[in-house]
C-alpha cells in the first residue's frame, strides 16, 4: 500500500467543502493589457470552495506564514518564491478583496505584481496559457505550505492544504498472468488533461484511463517476481487510488504540431461520477459538482481571449468576463466550447 505520512501538515478535517459564510457573487478584474487568462484563473480559484474558505479565515497568515507581511515588498523578484513571496497570503489578500465588492471590479494587482515569482517566463502584456498558469500558481502555492521545510517525505508533501484540495494519487497494478503475483505503484496528480478524441467528458476520462494502461496486455515481458523468473504475460490496470476534493480537467483544445484551436464540442454534464474509476470500486458513486468553466474564444490563428463561468456562493451562475459579471443561467454554462473544467466533491 501507499507510505503514510511521517506528519500531516494539514488536517484533513478542517477542509470545508460548503461556504463557511454566504456570500454573493463578486466583483469583475480588469484586463491590464492581454492579462485575460490570468484573470479566468483567478476567478476559478477564488470560487474554490476549500481554499477560499481557508483563506477567508486568514489562518494561514497570522498562523502558518513564514513572513510578515511587511517583508513581502523588500525583496526583489529573483530571489523568487522562497525569500519574500507568499502566494498563500498574495491569494488571501486577493480573495478578500474581490469577495468585498460585489458591484465594481478591481485591479488584480497583489496578485500580477507577483506575476514573475509565480513562473519566471510569464511576462506581462504577453497572453499565456490558462492551464499552464493554474499549474504554476498551484505550485507556487504548494512550495508556500511546504515554506518552513523542504525535507519533507512525498505522503508528508501531500498533506499540505494545497495537495489535499487539488492533489489526487494515481495507482498503477501490474499483474503477473503466470504467478498471479502484483506490483503497485502510486502516482500524485493535480489535475486531468485530455485530449479530445471524445464527445462527452466521461467517454473521454473513460480513454484517458485506458490510454494510461487499463487492462493494457503486455506479451513476454519478463517477470520481475522473485517467484516467476520468466517471460510472461502481464497485465497493467489505471485506477484512481485516493480521488481528490476538487478535480480539475483540462481539455486540450491546441493541436500539437500547427498550434490551431481544436473547436470539437465536448459534452460535459454538471454532475460527474467518477465511481467507476476508483481502485476499490463497490459500485457506489463520486460525485463531482460543476463550479466553474474556462473558456477560450480564437479571434484569429494566433489571438483569442479566455473568460469564464462560476458558481458563486449563493448558488447562481456567472459569466467572468474580466471586469463584466453578468447572472446567467446553468443551460448556458452547460453548453460551453470548454477549455477546463473545474468540479468538486
Amino acid at each position: 500500500g501507499m507510505a503514510l505520512p511521517e506528519r500531516d501538515l494539514f488536517p484533513p478535517q478542517k477542509i470545508c467543502m460548503a461556504w463557511q459564510q454566504i456570500h454573493s457573487v463578486g466583483g469583475g478584474l480588469y484586463s491590464l493589457g492581454n492579462t485575460c487568462f490570468f484573470n479566468s484563473v483567478l476567478q476559478g480559484l477564488t470560487y474554490t470552495l476549500p481554499l477560499a474558505n481557508y483563506l477567508l479565515s486568514r489562518e494561514h497568515s497570522h498562523l502558518a506564514c513564514f513572513l510578515p507581511p511587511s517583508i513581502l515588498p523588500s525583496f526583489p523578484p529573483s530571489l523568487g518564491a522562497e525569500q519574500g513571496f507568499c502566494m498563500m497570503c498574495t491569494m488571501e489578500e486577493h480573495i478578500e478583496e474581490v469577495l468585498s465588492c460585489s458591484s465594481s471590479a478591481i485591479e488584480p494587482t497583489p496578485v500580477i505584481s507577483e506575476l514573475l515569482r509565480i513562473g519566471e517566463h510569464f511576462q506581462l502584456g504577453t497572453q499565456e496559457d490558462t492551464h499552464e498558469f493554474f499549474c504554476y500558481a498551484v505550485d507556487a502555492m504548494q512550495k508556500a505550505c511546504l515554506s518552513r521545510s523542504s525535507d519533507w517525505d512525498t505522503s508528508s508533501q501531500a498533506s499540505t492544504l494545497i495537495r489535499q484540495v487539488f492533489g489526487g494519487f494515481l495507482r498503477s497494478r501490474v499483474t503477473c498472468l503466470s504467478c498471479k503475483a502484483v506490483s503497485d505503484t502510486y502516482k500524485v496528480f493535480l489535475d486531468i488533461p485530455l485530449y479530445q478524441g471524445k464527445i462527452s467528458l466521461n467517454s473521454t476520462i473513460r480513454g484517458w484511463v485506458v490510454e494510461w494502461g487499463e487492462n493494457k496486455l503486455q506479451p513476454l515481458g519478463l517477470c520481475l517476481f522473485s517467484r516467476c523468473e520468466q517471460l510472461a504475460t502481464v497485465s497493467k490496470r489505471l485506477t484512481i487510488h485516493h480521488s481528490s476534493n476538487v478535480l480539475t480537467v483540462c481539455l486540450k483544445r491546441f493541436d500539437a504540431f500547427s498550434g490551431r484551436k481544436i473547436s470539437k464540442v465536448v459534452q460535459y454534464l454538471e454532475y460527474l461520477d467518477l465511481g467507476a474509476y476508483m481502485s476499490q470500486a463497490a459500485g457506489e458513486p463520486l460525485l463531482y459538482s460543476l463550479y466553474a468553466i474556462l473558456v477560450y474564444e480564437a479571434s484569429g490563428c494566433q489571438t483569442g481571449h479566455y473568460y469564464c463561468f462560476i458558481k458563486a456562493g449563493d448558488g447562481r451562475w456567472y459569466k467572468m468576463n474580466d471586469a463584466s459579471v453578468v447572472l446567467c443561467n446553468a443551460k448556458m454554462v452547460l453548453c460551453q466550447c470548454a477549455y477546463s473544467l473545474f468540479y468538486a466533491r
